[in-house]
């Protein structure tokens, strides 16, 4: 997909003021951004527990990657505030119904092609911060694209405030997961099933290390 230069630019800027925000006002530690790829088509699968994810996780990933984008589906009830739309929309949100939402899954099978994409494979907040059942679509999205996955492990967001000063948060960024052998398998709901068990196994490993 092609994003403009002054849109890059844009995000950029974004970027390091959150960046600035994050890591000199506050505690955000990065772990392990090394082992995400510089191209192709790379999926961060995080798990879910803070509507702050969508500023931060972005600013992890292009504090690495310059001038990259990071695109995110979000729920469509987000655009329905034309100037938070906008806002969103800016940094790489598209909008996604709550049920199977068929345009959405193939500009996101589109982008992993060659971009990256955030995604939340539990599928919904759980600001208790336990790791919640990945949903099987996400599994499905991973037999059908093949990108590279990186699993991903947000803590501390969930206590998070603005505006705070202070306030201790870790984004952790596992090596890819070796899906190699599920992906030779039949595509069926149960290789689906398996692909995002185990990936939700990486994302709580990171969890727990």
């Amino acid at each position: 997909m092609k994003v403009s230069f002054w849109r890059r630019l844009w995000v950029l800027f974004s970027v390091y003021v959150i960046g600035i925000y994050a890591s000199a006002l506050n505690r955000f530690r990065v772990v392990g951004a090394e082992n995400i790829p510089a191209r192709g088509g790379v999926m961060i699968a995080s798990n879910h527990i803070s509507a702050y994810e969508t500023i931060f996780l972005p600013w992890a990933v292009l504090r690495r990657h310059k001038m990259q984008m990071l695109w995110a589906p979000a729920k469509e009830e987000l655009f329905a505030n034309r100037f938070v739309g906008a806002l969103l929309g800016s940094w790489g949100a598209f909008p996604v119904r709550r049920r199977r939402d068929v345009r959405a899954t193939e500009n996101i099978n589109q982008l992993l092609k060659d971009q990256k994409v955030m995604i939340f494979p539990e599928g919904t907040r759980n600001k208790d911060g336990v790791l919640g059942k990945g949903n099987r679509g996400v599994g499905k999205l991973i037999y059908d694209s093949r990108p590279v996955v990186i699993p991903t492990a947000l803590s501390g967001l969930n206590h998070w405030h603005f505006p705070g000063v202070g306030q201790p948060a870790r984004v952790v960024f596992g090596p890819p997961v070796d899906f190699s052998d599920l992906l030779s398998l039949d595509d069926c709901k149960e290789t689906h099933i398996l692909i995002v068990e185990r990936l939700m196994a990486a994302i709580a490993a990171l969890l727990d290390a």
